[in-house]
């Protein structure tokens, strides 16, 4: 950037005529500066400052950020952290608060059972009916202290929520029966807590059955990476019966010894700030939302942004479904008075008043739409060390699926030889079977690649992979796949591209358009053809043209794609001498052994 650059101060969000004016520059040469640089925005479409401040400093302008007075939170991008937001308090202010707890496992070894009994033996406030949930957290009181629970549906939507960058929990309870062992969804829990860097204490239940075998049990954890204590292990492995009530004091004093090892401080007065655990619109009550206070006090009458939703809270209840005033750190609660239903996963914060609520959730969502169709892609095994010297990776995250345990042995054991003290293998996660969409799951909340040896994805592991931009890498050789992680890690890697066919048009009548000259009246006669697609013309056989489709009309609309029955016409890059019977076959080109 040059020393002789113009200082300019840009909004956080500003249209594409408002940022020609502030720069004293054309409008056409803003937008031609944005289109150089992969953005399509109208004269009057908002972009956000990131944006704005690339096309400043190519006009020879120094671009920097003026927030406005009332917009205190950040109103562009993901919501703030609430632990970033704890950073920022003075340390005198900050109080330790209770421990959040998920309870994770295998189908049937008792999750479901020791939630309740947990429940059920806990005495809060004199209740002697013990406790009646009414969202799906509660909390406990034990040696005076308190402890929330959050009830997941599993590992899956515990990592769902990681992905959407909210981290809820501070401890993780792994429930293993003691006649069953670890099984291969237990293999996944622990990947998935281990991912999340959160603390697990292990639940071995059904201890009291005749056929429990603890030690058995044990070997098996010490296998998957959690060695119990007396192994000279770190982790606490807990004997219970959820169905009798053995051992759940002994689960609750382990969650208060592990969590006091860590730092779980908040400041209970300052400005509320937190998670959506889940939410939905009730006919009679309007739109419910279940939040967990993570920092800061909630109270009745804040106004706040959850996401890209605004509101007023209008009422708070308790896990109980008791009307209270305020919430303070790791408090489950309920509000109504969101203007709509928040996603599950998005923080929530406090702003100084509705107006700016309204303000900074529009401006979200304005930036949510306008990013809606360019999702930022995981990392691929060719850029991994590139990132690595830019400073973005200092570990190559992989989860390995194999078709039997014989191949997963070795391949594991040669991977763990790779790399050297600044850049590492670590192994997310690792299995036998086919890809399933918990694993790209887990993929997409630890920016890791997903490597299939003998493996496939199924249906939803290839819509997920799709939608959170994770890739998948295809290997049926097991030195080939180490030589490209090795590859990967000196940065010697390329990738290999492959033509993907996806539809073929005959064109059948000519048309005569001023400044464009000819363009081909089709009929899309296999697959479907998009906009951005590469295209070879073939005439009587052959090609006499290949390159890039610049625009399909239907109806004499601008259309992205069109399928298999469908008339349009086609125009192409540099080529318009189009014939009748000419035969346009649309392809894309993507990256080799790869799946997104």
């Amino acid at each position: 950037m040059s020393d002789q650059n113009k200082q300019i101060e840009l909004p956080d969000f500003i249209t594409v005529r408002d940022l020609a004016e502030t720069m004293g520059a054309s409008s056409i040469d803003v937008i031609k500066k944005l289109m150089a640089n992969g953005v399509m925005a109208s004269i009057n479409q908002q972009i956000d400052f990131d944006t704005a401040a690339i096309v400043a400093e190519e006009l020879g302008f120094d671009a920097k950020s003026t927030a406005d007075a009332d917009a205190e939170p950040v109103s562009s991008g993901d919501l703030p952290e609430w632990r970033k937001i704890i950073d920022q308090v003075d340390e005198s202010k900050l109080k330790r608060r209770p421990p959040v707890v998920t309870i994770l496992g295998h189908v049937d070894h008792g999750k479901t059972s020791l939630l309740d009994r947990i429940r059920s033996t806990n005495v809060a406030d004199g209740e002697a009916g013990g406790i009646t949930q009414h969202i799906g957290a509660y909390q406990v009181t034990h040696d005076g202290r308190l402890i929330t629970f959050l009830d997941t549906p599993g590992h899956a939507a515990f990592t769902a929520m990681r992905a959407r960058g909210a981290q809820v929990t501070d401890l993780a309870i792994l429930v293993v029966a003691a006649d069953d062992g670890v099984m291969p969804q237990t293999k996944e829990a622990i990947a998935h807590a281990k991912a999340a860097q959160v603390p697990i204490v292990v639940a071995l239940n059904k201890i009291d059955k005749a056929n429990a075998n603890p030690e058995l049990v044990k070997t098996q954890l010490a296998t998957a990476g959690l060695v119990p204590e007396e192994y000279e292990g770190d982790t606490m492995v807990i004997p219970i019966s959820a169905l009798k009530g053995d051992g759940i004091e002994d689960i609750l004093e382990a969650i208060l010894l592990v969590t006091d090892e860590l730092k779980i401080d908040a400041d209970p007065n300052g400005k509320a700030a937190g998670t959506i655990v889940e939410a939905e619109r009730n006919k009679s009550r309007g739109v419910l939302a279940t939040m967990l206070v993570q920092n800061g006090n909630l109270k009745q009458g804040d106004a706040i942004v959850a996401g890209n939703i605004s509101g007023r809270v209008r009422a708070i209840f308790d896990f109980r479904g008791k009307k209270i005033k305020s919430a303070g750190p790791s408090t489950p609660v309920e509000i109504m008075g969101l203007s709509d239903v928040p996603s599950s996963g998005d923080m929530f914060e406090i702003v100084k008043n509705e107006r700016t609520a309204r303000k900074v959730a529009e401006e979200r969502s304005i930036a949510a739409k306008a990013s809606a169709n360019a999702k930022k892609s995981g990392p691929t095994l060719d850029q991994i060390f590139s990132q690595f010297n830019a400073g973005k990776v200092q570990e190559l995250n992989l989860i390995i699926k194999a078709d039997v345990q014989g191949s997963l042995e070795p391949i594991i054991s040669s991977l763990e030889k790779l790399g050297n003290d600044d850049i590492k293998v670590r192994i997310i996660h690792s299995g036998t079977g086919n890809i399933g969409e918990s694993d790209i799951l887990l993929a997409s909340a630890s920016d890791a690649i997903v490597i299939g040896f003998n493996a496939e994805p199924d249906t939803s592991a290839k819509n997920a992979a799709a939608t959170e931009k994770v890739q998948i890498r295809f290997y049926n050789i097991i030195y080939r796949l180490i030589e490209d992680i090795e590859l990967a890690l000196n940065g010697m890697l390329e990738p290999e591209f492959i033509e993907r066919a996806t539809g073929v048009a005959e064109v059948r009548a000519l048309f005569r358009i001023s400044k464009v000259g000819n363009v081909a009246g089709c009929m899309i006669t296999d697959g479907e053809i998009g906009r951005a697609d590469h295209a070879r013309i073939s005439r009587g056989g052959e090609i006499i043209h290949e390159g890039k489709i610049s625009s399909i009309k239907h109806l004499q609309e601008d259309v992205a794609s069109i399928r298999k029955g469908f008339e349009c016409g086609i125009s192409m890059e540099k080529f318009n001498k189009f014939k009748e019977g000419d035969i346009i076959s649309a392809y894309v080109v993507e990256e080799k052994n790869t799946v997104f």
